[in-house]
């Protein structure tokens, strides 16, 4: 990936299994090509990743709501 800052956000409303999915399709890019790639205004843009990364996974719940967050750094 070039030095320019790319940054994206997205939030969109998924059953269980679709957004399972996903995260199944995020996690199958980095384990088997060490990249994710992303496609924006017909240009595709590659992170690469390397070996070792830190995941922070966060749990909340109470009075009907919940998260699940999950992030990579490096």
């Amino acid at each position: 990936m070039s030095d320019e800052l790319f940054e994206h956000k997205a939030k969109t409303t998924l059953t269980r299994e679709d957004a399972a999915k996903r995260l199944h399709a995020l996690a199958d890019a980095i384990a088997r090509h060490n990249e994710v790639s992303y496609v924006r205004n017909d240009k595709t843009v590659r992170i690469d990743v390397p070996a070792e990364v830190e995941l922070k996974i966060e749990f909340e719940s109470g009075e009907g709501e919940g998260e699940i967050e999950v992030e990579i750094s490096w």
